[in-house]
């Protein structure tokens, strides 16, 4: 006789399931330590597969982490900090404090998860790979007329807004 798989959700006793919020999103500390794992990865110039093999895991399961689709257990937080070189508490680091007050614990007790902050744009591959590319250029004066150069671009579009 043939079995079938059957997915069961942990749900709490509000009927939430257990590490999300109210509409189903992951958990806005979840997401925010996934950002810091992927804020990390992209610095260091790894690849989620290479994350992945260096932990055990495959891309597609870092892929959740860093979204905070799937939450991260302490112990590969800590195989995590190992991999990517630094302490654990670098993933909690600079978390806006709306954030920090959606613990699940918190949410349980009666207060409902805030809205994630827009994604600060240090946190975005681009401007990852762009403070990558800036460090790799040998030049420092070459370096500081592209920075000037910036700066101006920036001005001039701030002024053409206006």
């Amino acid at each position: 006789m043939a079995r079938t798989a059957k997915t069961v959700r942990k749900v709490s006793v509000k009927g939430r399931v257990r590490g999300r919020t109210e509409d189903g999103a992951p958990n806005p500390i979840d997401r925010h330590v996934g950002n810091r794992v992927r804020q990390r990865r992209t610095l260091l110039g790894m690849s989620q597969e290479k994350l992945g093999e260096e932990i055990g895991l495959t891309f597609q399961q870092v892929q959740k982490y860093e979204r905070g689709a799937n939450r991260i257990s302490a112990s590969r937080l800590f195989d995590l900090a190992r991999v990517l070189d630094v302490p654990v508490s670098f993933f909690f680091d600079d978390m806006d404090p709306e954030v920090a007050a959606a613990s699940p614990a918190a949410i349980t007790a009666g207060g409902s998860a805030p809205k994630m902050p827009d994604v600060d744009p240090m946190t975005k591959r681009e401007t990852l790979e762009l403070v990558r590319a800036y460090y790799r250029i040998p030049d420092s004066n070459l370096r500081k007329r592209l920075l000037e150069l910036a700066k101006a671009a920036s001005t001039s579009a701030e002024e053409t807004a206006a």
